[in-house]
C-alpha cells in the first residue's frame, strides 16, 4: 500500500472515529490506536515492525534503531484529571515509549517519549498497583517523559535523547 492511500484511510478514520463518537456518545474501540501508531510513524520519522515483534511497534533509524513502543489517548476533555494510558509491557524488549495525545477530531497534538529507565524507575518505586502494572496516568508520563513533537513547533528536537 502507497503512504498516500495509507494516509487518505486514516484520514477515513479520524472523520468515522469522531463521527461515532458525537453520534453514540463513546468512542469506537480500538480505533485511536491505529491512527496514534500511523502519526507517530510520520512525524517522528520512525520504521513500523511487523506486528508479530513483541513489546514495540516502530524502530527509529536515526538513533541506531532505538525500539518504540507507541501509546495513545485521546482527550476528549482537558478539564479531567486522572486520565490513563494503556499499559506499558514492562517485560518486554524496548528502549522507550511514546505517547501520542489527540483531540477530539483525533488528530495529533502532542507526542511525548519516556525512557525505558526512567518509566521502570518510576513503575518501580510507585506504591501505586495501577502503575506496578504499567498502567500511568497522562499527566505522570508527561511529568517522566519529554515533549517530541507539537502541532504548532514539529519536532522538539532532531536528536529526540
Amino acid at each position: 500500500m502507497s503512504l498516500y492511500a495509507a494516509d487518505k484511510l486514516i484520514g477515513q478514520a479520524r472523520q468515522l472515529a469522531a463521527d461515532y463518537r458525537r453520534a453514540m456518545g463513546k468512542p469506537l474501540p480500538g480505533i485511536s490506536n491505529e491512527i496514534a501508531m500511523h502519526d507517530a510513524i510520520r512525524l517522528l520519522r520512525l520504521q513500523p515492525v511487523e506486528a508479530t515483534v513483541g513489546g514495540h511497534d516502530a524502530i527509529d533509524p536515526a538513533r541506531e534503531g532505538r525500539r518504540i513502543q507507541i501509546k495513545s489517548r485521546t482527550i476528549f476533555d482537558e478539564s479531567k484529571t486522572g486520565q490513563r494510558i494503556g499499559q506499558i509491557k514492562t517485560d518486554q524488549p524496548w528502549d522507550s515509549v511514546v505517547l501520542v495525545l489527540m483531540d477530539e477530531e483525533y488528530e495529533p497534538y502532542e507526542i511525548y517519549e519516556a525512557d525505558r529507565e526512567e518509566l521502570l524507575e518510576f513503575i518501580e518505586q510507585s506504591s501505586s498497583n495501577r502503575a506496578k502494572r504499567g498502567a500511568l496516568s497522562v499527566a505522570r508520563f508527561k511529568i517522566i517523559g519529554r515533549l517530541a513533537w507539537c502541532r504548532d513547533e514539529g519536532l522538539a528536537s532532531e536528536d529526540r535523547g
